[in-house]
């Protein structure tokens, strides 16, 4: 599989604020803010699509894993949007890509992969993917993927 750096390449996208406190000494945003950015795309899209109630949900998904890749800067006061697609649906795990684009560009500035395993809040053991949440997440599955 190509790299997944197009718009085309995404399912669906988020606009995101960036922040002052975003840049760092170099005057870009700074790597671990990426971590953040991706965080907050793909759970906005499991409240508002999947349903996912943060506070009171007896299923939830854990972070186990994530990478980025970075291939150009941004810098406070981009505007830029988060590209979301689904890499792989297993049973109780989704391995999300996520992708970082300045408002009108074709091409991401960075990309990257971001893993959740649904785990039961209680027993914090894996369970399988609720339902509602499975049927959100095949929308973002792309053709070839």
């Amino acid at each position: 599989m190509s790299q997944p750096i197009n718009r085309s390449d995404y399912a669906l996208f988020y606009p995101i604020t960036t922040r002052w406190m975003d840049n760092d000494i170099y005057g870009h945003v700074n790597n671990v803010t990426y971590y953040s950015y991706f965080d907050s795309a793909v759970n906005r899209y499991l409240i508002e699509e999947g349903g996912l109630n943060i506070h009171d949900a007896p299923i939830v998904g854990f972070v186990v894993n994530s990478g980025c890749s970075y291939r150009k800067p941004i810098a406070y006061p981009d505007k830029i949007e988060a590209g979301l697609r689904v890499n792989k649906l297993g049973n109780s795990s989704v391995t999300y890509g996520v992708g970082i684009f300045r408002e009108g560009e074709t091409e991401a500035c960075a990309f990257g992969d971001f893993v959740h395993v649904f785990v039961n809040r209680a027993e914090n053991k894996s369970v399988p993917i609720p339902e509602q949440i499975r049927n959100a997440l095949e929308k973002l599955q792309i053709a070839g993927t």
